[in-house]
């Protein structure tokens, strides 16, 4: 090999050295993003997480775990997170307060929960005077209360308190020590109450006439954040719709996933909540409008003069470009 041979072949080299190098740097993007509880259907983040598919997609991913929509929003707003799980209730409660908060997707649109009481309480009149638990005021489990409070004719604060407990595992702990009479539920999370404490279910969401609609589990960030890495939060949602076939196509896999996640997790309650679940993941994750609009009411009470529209809570840009793209019938497969 003469001089310039050796010298071609160098820089060559140099240049797929950098390449590589520079590959390698996106590959391994750092990303903060939060999920908010460990119960079944709000798993999907762990699920893209634990099954490979944010290292997919280039992304370093430090998961965390911010057990309310309320704290994670303001995690957001702050950029202790990038992205982050919340519903509309506290993208809406945010902005109308001035914060550039703004839903890019919903795994899930629908509010699926059930009314779990005290097998002592018959009916809704056996609930006056008595108290149920949440999460945090603003968050999905307080929308819930109130919502299934409203659909047995109660007065939610007026006719049955409502107290902030904490997570899925807390409020089943705290129903067993009697200090709540009761808590709203995803499907399923009575199989959590520890003991096998007798119960019911006083009302569901299930039951109502067409489903509540809601955007809940949803990738959020913040509109500067968007500006700056779109391509980034573009990743993340291509991660999360490969979690979400994934979640429904293996079984076995993602409910492993979720008793890693969740102390107390049982068979029974892996099985009832992978079902109820699986129903309602979206193919191509948009966010109900619908849902948006009816929690920007409601936040707009608060805060009578802010000018905030439900176009601004929303941007479905990127979805509508992955689904173009077809990225989402490559991995479900054009009949998925």
């Amino acid at each position: 090999m003469n001089d310039r041979s050796r010298s071609c072949a160098s820089f060559f080299s140099a240049v797929m050295f950098l390449l590589i190098v520079v590959s390698t740097v996106r590959a391994q993007e750092k990303i903060r993003i939060a999920y908010s509880s460990t119960d079944t259907i709000n798993q999907i983040w762990t699920v893209a997480y634990d099954a490979g598919f944010f290292k997919k997609q280039g992304l370093d991913v430090d998961l965390i775990y911010i057990g309310s929509t309320t704290v994670g929003i303001a995690a957001i707003v702050a950029q202790d997170v990038q992205v982050g799980n919340a519903a509309g209730s506290g993208v809406a409660n945010a902005a109308v307060r001035g914060a550039d908060t703004v839903s890019t997707a919903c795994m899930i649109n629908v509010l699926a929960y059930e009314l779990v009481v005290l097998d002592s309480i018959k009916s809704p009149e056996d609930l006056k005077g008595k108290s149920i638990g949440i999460s945090r005021f603003g968050s999905v489990s307080d929308v819930a209360a109130r919502e299934l409070l409203k659909g047995l004719g109660l007065r939610p604060m007026e006719d049955v308190k409502i107290l902030q407990v904490g997570g899925a595992s807390e409020r089943a702990a705290g129903f067993s020590r009697g200090v709540i009479a009761g808590f709203p539920s995803p499907p399923g999370n009575v199989y959590l109450i520890p003991g096998g404490l007798p119960h019911r279910i006083l009302a569901n969401m299930a039951d109502l006439p067409k489903p509540y609609p809601l955007p809940f589990i949803c990738a959020v960030t913040t509109k500067s954040y968007l500006a700056k890495k779109r391509d980034t939060v573009k990743r993340v949602l291509m991660a999360l719709i490969e979690a979400s076939h994934f979640f429904k196509t293996n079984k076995d896999a993602t409910q492993k996933i979720v008793a890693k996640y969740l102390r107390g997790a049982n068979k029974t309650y892996l099985d009832s909540s992978y079902q109820s679940t699986a129903k309602i993941l979206e193919r191509v994750p948009y966010t109900t409008r619908d849902g948006m609009k009816i929690q920007l009411d409601e936040a707009l009470k608060q805060s009578p003069g802010s000018k905030v529209t439900v176009d601004s809570l929303i941007d479905d840009s990127i979805v509508r470009e992955i689904e173009k793209d077809g990225f989402i019938d490559k991995v479900y497969g054009k009949s998925g």
